[in-house]
């Protein structure tokens, strides 16, 4: 990474947190070199507060820390963008972004993240937990079931219960990465490798 700028606005950057799997911005802040290098050092996104005028770890009292995965710097080398993964809510109101925006991309990651909460609270009244507690004998049985369905509806013209059915199948197909101990990003490897540009 080249030499940051940050004499440009008088001793702070902009740095802009994204999501690292689901591309999601989760929130803006504003580090000045002190805040930075512990970022660098302990992998916990830092801030300098400015209502504060402090230095603030996202999560500091919440536990819900922004990890860094990596930190890339603008072309005038005066903002930072950082890919986090976020342990819980970025926002104070709980919410996992502090922009209103939809959440229309990435949201298969967010739902691999549902699953594998559901999985590890062992809520004995949450499909997700039941079905996984069945094996892997089950629940690849029900991904063919649902692929056998998104078939049949693919040969009529009920576009509505076709997407029905390919949700379906895309759910039950992530408990299957979960069972087998994979995960989304394991098969976009597969496929990036097969990629030919």
């Amino acid at each position: 990474m080249q030499k940051i700028d940050f004499e440009k606005q008088n001793g702070l950057i902009p740095a802009i947190v994204q999501h690292e799997i689901t591309q999601q911005v989760l929130m803006l802040g504003y580090m000045n070199e002190e805040a930075y290098r512990i970022t660098q050092e302990t992998k916990k996104v830092t801030f300098f507060s400015r209502s504060k005028n402090r230095i603030w770890t996202k999560g500091e009292t919440s536990g819900h820390f922004l990890m860094v995965s990596n930190m890339y710097l603008d072309c005038d080398n005066d903002t930072l963008l950082i890919k986090a993964l976020p342990l819980g809510p970025t926002c104070h109101r709980g919410t996992i972004s502090c922009f209103d925006e939809p959440f229309d991309t990435g949201f298969l990651y967010y739902l691999q993240d549902i699953i594998t909460q559901r999985v590890q609270a062992r809520n004995a009244d949450s499909y997700t937990y039941k079905l996984f507690q069945k094996g892997i004998n089950k629940v690849a049985q029900k991904v063919g079931e649902e692929a056998i369905e998104l078939i049949i509806e693919a040969k009529d013209e009920h576009t509505e219960l076709f997407k029905n059915e390919a949700a379906d199948l895309l759910y039950h197909f992530l408990i299957l990465l979960k069972a087998k101990n994979l995960t989304l990003q394991d098969i976009e490897q597969v496929l990036k490798e097969r990629h030919k540009p």
